[in-house]
């Protein structure tokens, strides 16, 4: 499924390795909630990603952006990301289901032969829900390989939010 900007993103509800849920609808950020979905515990590229997401995340939490990490691993492999990862206090969302990888547009992979990976998760993907629920903006890989570059991104969403940057890519 592809997702519209401009249009309603799917719901998202799922448990925090804080032992505490993320409940998309119940965000109200003053600009954004910002997902970034991660493939896995198994994935070097992930931890570095995340790793320096939450060493920035002050700057897009100052900036009225709602930060989270989102995966399919279980909670036992998301509780170990959670303590061996140096990711501050990004929060991270664990045990979403193929089902809703899958509505949120994200490319699903399995287990290589003889790898530490799951049976079955997603490849990366973000994306930047306005207040209303919307979508403003997305990036979906079907490899691990050149995510976003966070400050260039936290670049462009001050731009939009100080121009008042309309969504774009409506008439997809």
């Amino acid at each position: 499924m592809t997702l519209v900007p401009g249009q309603p993103v799917p719901s998202l509800d799922l448990p925090l390795t804080i032992d505490a849920r993320f409940e998309l609808s119940e965000q109200s950020p003053e600009n954004f909630t910002m997902l970034v979905f991660y493939r896995g515990k198994h994935c070097p590229i992930c931890k570095k990603y995340l790793t320096e997401l939450g060493s920035k995340l002050s700057k897009f939490t100052d900036k009225g952006i709602n930060v989270f990490a989102v995966s399919m691993d279980s909670p036992e492999r998301a509780a170990v990301s959670h303590e061996e990862w140096d990711t501050a206090d990004l929060p991270l969302a664990h045990s979403m289901s193929e089902d809703k990888a899958r509505e949120w547009g994200l490319y699903i992979s399995q287990k290589r032969e003889d790898s530490e990976e799951p049976d079955l998760f997603s490849e990366p993907g973000l994306f930047v829900v306005k207040p209303d629920g919307t979508l403003h903006f997305a990036v979906v890989q079907s490899a691990p390989f050149t995510r976003p570059n966070l400050d260039d991104l936290l670049e462009g969403l001050e731009f939009t939010m100080d121009k008042g940057y309309p969504t774009r890519g409506t008439l997809t």
